[in-house]
């Protein structure tokens, strides 16, 4: 068995490999950078998982009842998840709301 992805170098990962922990650097909270937050109306949500997809620091993850929740420890506000969420039940806010 190879290595954990953990214990290799950058180089030794295999073309088109994504790491995709939350934050990509689980030791930092990025999510302290941003100004703006996503927020859900979950009845609005057809579970499509573009969200998911889309997100670059890997911060939104399944719920149990199968919508996605977001990391906001990891989460940097960029927009992209409510962007590309076809139903628009991804809405960006400011964060002192």
């Amino acid at each position: 068995m190879g290595k954990n992805f953990d214990e290799m170098a950058w180089h030794e990962y295999e073309l088109g490999f994504m790491v995709t922990r939350p934050g990509c650097a689980a030791e930092y909270r990025t999510g302290d950078w941003r100004s703006q937050r996503p927020e859900t109306d979950k009845s609005k949500c057809i579970k499509c998982g573009v969200c998911y997809l889309v997100c670059p620091e890997g911060a939104i993850g399944l719920a149990a009842d199968g919508t996605y929740d977001f990391d906001l420890e990891h989460c940097k506000g960029c927009g992209i998840c409510a962007t590309e969420c076809w139903t628009g039940c991804i809405r960006m806010i400011e964060e002192d709301e």
